[in-house]
């Protein structure tokens, strides 16, 4: 999955000053990617629901029993004997870490990347750290900038698996597309 950027159109808003409004929409764009994308959240694989259920079932009952001032101590905690410790573990892969779908963003110049990073990083910082290391780089000799993910699953992601962006990523962020252009050539007049 990538998408290219028709950086002709951008230049003649920007007039003299393209490079500058290119590499601020291109890291604008490249940053609501990426936090747009989902992270693995087993809580919310279906495979997990039960657990899920359970788990919030326990939880919802030790609230409700905190709300008793019977069944409180003088220090405020839940008297012996009356919380529910129990919970129901998640199903994932052993080693599983959210995040490599977030990590495999990557930026190039007029070509997609081809293969994918090996980044895990569900904070996004490494990830946004490289991709605007490399427009930093751009200049107006340079025809188009490419914001591709690789992962086997990055279609299935954009068109609806995750319910964590169930719109997508790329569809929701180029619908903003204009946005971006706008507060770039408004932010030179300052």
């Amino acid at each position: 999955m990538s998408f290219e950027l028709d950086l002709r159109a951008f230049i003649e808003k920007a007039k003299g000053n393209a490079d500058q409004v290119v590499k601020k929409i291109g890291t604008d764009i490249l940053t609501s990617v990426i936090n747009k994308s989902p992270v693995g959240n087993p809580s919310l694989w279906k495979v997990n629901a039960t657990a899920k259920e359970y788990n919030e079932a326990v939880m919802s009952y030790n609230a409700e029993l905190r709300t008793n001032p019977e069944n409180l101590t003088k220090n405020g905690r839940l008297r012996r004997g009356l919380k529910v410790s129990d919970s129901m573990d998640y199903v994932m892969p052993a080693g599983y870490v959210g995040g490599r779908f977030r990590g495999n963003w990557q930026v190039s110049f007029g070509v997609p990347a081809a293969g994918e990073t090996g980044r895990i990083d569900p904070e996004s910082d490494t990830t946004l750290n490289a991709g605007s290391t490399v427009i930093a780089a751009y200049n107006s000799s340079i025809n188009s900038i490419w914001i591709t993910n690789n992962v086997p699953y990055s279609v299935p992601l954009e068109y609806g698996h995750s319910s964590q962006a169930p719109l997508g990523m790329v569809r929701v962020t180029m619908a903003d597309a204009q946005k971006y252009i706008r507060d770039a050539v408004q932010e030179l007049d300052r």
